[in-house]
């Protein structure tokens, strides 16, 4: 990992999601319930126990009313232009890798773009994800699976994809190397947020 994910500010997952459930008046226990989660599983992840799966954190955005964004907000107003140095970036940990926001957290558009680092073996999760707008993937390092609906497109340095988010989709890194992915998400309709999960059936 660059000296740039070193020096970054790195976002406590924890105590981000007991102000964005407690802003919201949501117990423990309904968010929960709306999430599919077991209070068990919540409070270790309120706690700072466990890091929680890409997967686990749409759920939680989705039973929050939220875009995953809101885990990254810096409580600032937003701004037409975004500049960010590499040290400016915020990151957050999941289960065996880093997502990296690159301002979209600050923009007044509609478009959130991503680094992701994946170390081996690191995946979304079993569940496929659903959002609207559209998807830019840019595979910058390794390899990395993405599967949008039955296909299965294998990314590896330079290749490229891009897809309308509608299809369901997920990722993995299958490789026995990191992982270094940008992904754009764009095109969303105003009042959307394209992170917020449709977990409704089957959850």
């Amino acid at each position: 990992m660059g000296s740039f994910q070193r020096e970054a500010m790195s976002v406590d997952v924890a105590s981000r999601l007991r102000e964005l459930r407690e802003s919201r008046g949501i117990s423990m226990r309904a968010l929960g319930a709306k999430s599919g989660l077991s209070a068990n599983a919540l409070s270790m992840i309120e706690r700072g126990k466990t890091s929680p799966s890409v997967s686990t954190l749409y759920k939680l955005a989705d039973a929050l009313g939220v875009s995953i964004t809101a885990f990254f907000d810096r409580e600032t107003e937003k701004k037409q232009v975004v500049f960010l140095k590499s040290d400016e970036r915020t990151r957050m940990s999941f289960t065996r890798g880093v997502f990296e926001a690159l301002g979209g957290e600050q923009f007044v558009g509609r478009v959130e773009p991503f680094m992701l680092t994946l170390e081996s073996g690191a995946s979304c999760g079993q569940h496929g994800m659903v959002h609207s707008g559209h998807e830019f993937v840019f595979c910058l390092r390794g390899q990395l699976d993405y599967f949008v609906e039955k296909e299965v497109f294998h990314l590896e340095a330079g290749d490229s994809l891009l897809f309308a988010s509608k299809l369901s989709h997920r990722w993995r890194n299958q490789s026995t190397n990191v992982t270094n992915a940008l992904i754009i998400i764009s095109g969303f309709a105003e009042g959307e947020q394209p992170h917020v999960m449709h977990w409704k059936k089957g959850q």
